[in-house]
């Protein structure tokens, strides 16, 4: 259920505001109407969802610990808080047993356990504390916390594939730019002295070339890496805007290679949290609403978001994710086809298996790919440089010998 934050005023003109869970907008302006309240101002409260690895103290190894050992004490009858109190106390990261010990704090003074995980939305983020407070609901906890295990494994493992996809030639191609640089700046420069010291006279256009090369690049070094330095900023800039995000979400998804990677695992993990959501009982507005700002891809939120109204107006799953063209055709229509058989969730858990899979072959397959390709850019880059510089040795050689 989304948060609203709300301003309105009294009928004696005081000013009041606050936050409050309601199913809508339209929901809570009633439910303060009826208190006696003139609503000036209701928004969406924002989210600050995140991976509990980071800048939380809270690793993904305590949280799938957590839900596992959690999940097994509730299976053996053991009371709530009383679980709580066991893993705070026994937990091997003092952070992560402060921040349970704090849950518990919340449940014994009569909260609900959904309630008190969402007192720490770093650790415990919306899809996480919606997942317990169905659980809760249902009266299944135990299975609610070895589903958020799963789910926290799996999904650790598409963000690695991903990350790879993209660290992996960022890396080589950082290491070639270290390379030229140094050679660039030192090596050249050592080259060149030596051409002087022995008379070399006019050398081959190559090698002036390539001095000249080295003579701009030391010369001008902070106006290549102030441009750089600004260049990556400007981006950055541009990408915190809405506007932005969305054309860099796009040309990336329209990338060759590193798009088919991005999509498929978009796909994976929208399918995978789908899944997950409604195989625990989340109603399918709501999990579509969680899916949404946690996709991680701005073009792949608004393609949610219009799935969504749509469904709100009646429409069924797979037409408007269809109109989208952000998810392929076969998915669309596996999930139409799962929603015609009341069998939905468990169609996009098949569905998140298979592109796991397929991002993980196509992770491997662009490593092949561009690996080779990378190390023979790097080889040409520092060979031509070499032969470059090795030219008028071979020269100078030739006029000793005649």
């Amino acid at each position: 259920m989304p948060t609203f934050l709300w301003e309105a005023t009294t009928k004696g003109g005081d000013h009041r505001e606050g936050e409050i869970k309601a199913d809508t907008e339209e929901e809570l302006r009633q439910r303060l109407t009826t208190q006696g309240l003139q609503v000036s101002k209701i928004k969406r409260k924002p989210l600050d969802i995140q991976l509990p690895t980071i800048g939380t103290g809270v690793s993904l190894k305590d949280m799938v610990v957590f839900s596992r050992t959690f999940s097994t004490m509730i299976d053996a009858g053991l009371p709530v808080v009383q679980c709580l109190d066991m893993l705070g106390s026994q937990s091997e990261n003092p952070n992560f047993g402060k921040i349970l010990m704090g849950v518990k704090t919340e449940v014994e003074t009569g909260k609900s356990l959904s309630e008190g995980l969402s007192k720490y939305p770093r650790v415990f983020d919306e899809l996480f504390v919606n997942l317990v407070a169905a659980g809760e609901a249902g009266g299944i906890l135990d299975l609610i916390f070895r589903r958020l295990a799963a789910y926290l494994e799996k999904a650790e493992k598409l963000r690695r594939q991903v990350r790879g996809a993209m660290v992996y030639p960022a890396g080589i191609i950082a290491v070639g730019f270290g390379v030229m640089t140094l050679m660039l700046t030192f090596v050249l420069p050592t080259f060149e002295k030596m051409f002087a010291d022995l008379g070399a006279g006019q050398l081959p256009a190559p090698t002036r070339v390539v001095i000249a090369l080295s003579h701009f690049f030391v010369d001008y070094w902070y106006i290549i890496f102030g441009t750089i330095g600004l260049t990556i900023f400007g981006t950055v800039s541009a990408y915190r805007t809405p506007k932005g995000r969305i054309i860099f979400d796009n040309i990336i998804l329209r990338s060759p290679v590193i798009g088919n990677i991005i999509r498929k695992g978009a796909v994976a993990r929208f399918t995978r949290t789908m899944g997950t959501l409604l195989s625990s009982g989340v109603n399918l507005l709501e999990a579509l609403d969680i899916v949404a700002r946690t996709s991680g891809n701005e073009v792949v939120k608004q393609a949610i978001l219009h799935t969504r109204e749509k469904v709100s107006q009646g429409s069924d799953i797979a037409s408007p994710l269809i109109e989208t063209r952000v998810f392929p055709p076969m998915v669309c229509q596996m999930i139409g086809v799962g929603e015609q058989t009341g069998a939905m969730d468990e169609m996009l858990q098949k569905i998140a298996d298979f592109y796991e899979d397929e991002v993980d072959a196509a992770v491997s397959a662009m490593t092949a790919l561009i690996e080779p390709l990378i190390l023979v850019g790097l080889g040409v880059g520092v060979g031509g440089l070499l032969i470059a510089m090795y030219l008028p040795i071979f020269n100078i050689a030739g006029s000793i010998q005649t």
